[in-house]
């Protein structure tokens, strides 16, 4: 078995999906892969990770409007406002989804489904420099 290691560095304009398949996709190939498990792993505590529709903007979009909804900011249940009125719903949120993936690898692809695309889910309205580091693990 080997194992390889990689970072992403994503640049978030606030909230909302950032789509990160095609950097994954480029960093997979150069690790020359057969078959195995990659897992992803967002460092942060107010993002999460997800795999989700590629091909109509109006699902990220729906999603982002779900969440806005469910997690409310200004609620008055949050005790927790050190970074500003954001900064609870973002953990909330980041609760409720994931903060790794763990994909399939076949003949050094990803397993995805024809619509599926990997997501940062930007939870803040500020501008962020996000980590989501990889672990790839094959024969």
């Amino acid at each position: 078995m080997r194992q390889y290691h990689g970072q992403f560095v994503i640049e978030t304009r606030g909230k909302g999906l950032y789509d990160l398949t095609h950097e994954v996709v480029r960093w997979l190939r150069g690790c020359r892969p057969g078959s195995g498990l990659l897992t992803l792993f967002v460092r942060h505590t107010s993002a999460s990770l997800l795999i989700q529709e590629n091909a109509d903007p109006d699902v990220r979009h729906d999603l982002e409007a779900f969440l806005s909804r469910l997690v409310p900011e200004h609620d008055p249940l949050y005790r927790h406002r050190q970074e500003g009125p954001d900064d609870m719903p973002a953990h909330v949120r980041a609760a409720l989804t994931q903060t790794h993936l763990s994909i399939p690898v076949r003949d050094g692809d990803m397993v995805l489904g024809t619509w599926q695309g990997i997501y940062l889910f930007e939870h803040r309205r500020r501008e962020q420099r996000r980590q989501v580091v990889a672990h790839l693990l094959t024969d």
